[in-house]
């Protein structure tokens, strides 16, 4: 069996690699890309603990997380691209101005 160290390690790397990526990253795709990292760093640790009976409804949490991150994918994607429609670039920093 692994121990629960590794799983863990996996999992912070992943979700450094996210954190990373959103602070560096200006480009709205890559951001979304480094939330689902984070994410997926989550769930590992939650897999991995229900793997190791401290908390059995791991699981349960992690599909729901992957549900939620589809959600968020779906509905975010739509913004960006409406906002490329409108400013022709995807790049946080060019897009000054909202208006309804």
């Amino acid at each position: 069996m692994i121990p629960i160290e590794h799983f863990l390690v996996v999992a912070i790397t992943l979700f450094s690699i996210g954190l990373a990526v959103v602070i560096t990253k200006k480009n709205a795709i890559m951001v979304l890309l480094g939330i689902e990292l984070m994410l997926n760093g989550a769930n590992v640790n939650f897999v991995a603990f229900s793997m190791h009976d401290t908390f059995a409804n791991g699981q349960i949490f992690a599909l729901f997380v992957i549900v939620v991150a589809v959600a968020e994918a779906a509905v975010a994607l739509a913004i960006v691209m409406r906002v490329y429609q409108y400013f022709q670039s995807a790049d946080i920093d060019k897009v000054s101005d909202l208006k309804g």
